[in-house]
């Protein structure tokens, strides 16, 4: 998913491309933005739009709003498609400079304008996570920070009472093996108490 809705300008051949881009859910949402784009920039040569929803990627829509068919709105997908982003919505807003770009400039152009601001903006990804409460003494507090922060677990929350509570945020898959990893490495001084399931977004690395 992007990591924030936002906008991004590029220009080629004195035409300006100004690419628009939202996380939406559904197509009424999708439908909403491309209109608001559309009202506030009225006088542009063209809007065009593209959106892929769901968890499967099962609506896709691409509209090419009067440029040659096939020049803007698929190649505006395309860039969705190959970097898998879902529940999103683009609109490129187009001011023509005066110089045609020809089929393979606008296919080239509409696609860079989508990919540049994606590129600017960041994407993360939206992980099933599940909270993991770990208590022990006070004790082990600076062994358990040291080795959860060297490992692909991540400390959410540390509560202090009489003992210490460490809210640990572990992929849903890694139970198991995070209950027994951290049993090894306290020799079984941790009582480990699995908690909610929720969805945590976490910046996008290749």
């Amino acid at each position: 998913m992007i990591a924030q809705d936002g906008q991004h300008e590029i220009v080629v051949e004195k035409s300006r491309f100004i690419c628009h881009i939202k996380r939406v859910f559904t197509d009424q949402e999708a439908g909403e933005f491309i209109k608001k784009i559309k009202k506030e920039h009225w006088n542009a040569t063209h809007n065009c739009s593209a959106y892929q929803i769901g968890d499967f990627n099962e609506i896709q829509r691409s509209n090419d709003d009067g440029e040659p068919s096939g020049t803007a709105g698929i190649p505006m997908l395309e860039v969705l498609r190959k970097q898998q982003i879902k529940n999103c919505v683009v609109v490129v807003t187009r001011y023509f400079g005066g110089i045609k770009l020809g089929t393979g400039g606008l296919i080239r152009t509409y696609g860079k304008s989508v990919s540049e601001t994606i590129k600017t903006l960041g994407l993360i990804e939206r992980k099933t996570m599940k909270t993991m409460f770990v208590n022990t003494d006070y004790n082990l507090l600076g062994t358990l920070q040291n080795r959860l922060d060297g490992s692909n677990y991540l400390i959410n929350q540390i509560h202090y009472t009489d003992k210490i509570s460490i809210e640990v945020l572990i992929e849903i898959d890694d139970e198991e093996e995070f209950t027994s990893w951290l049993t090894d490495i306290t020799h079984g001084k941790v009582d480990i108490i699995p908690g909610e399931i929720s969805f945590r977004e976490i910046p996008y690395s290749h």
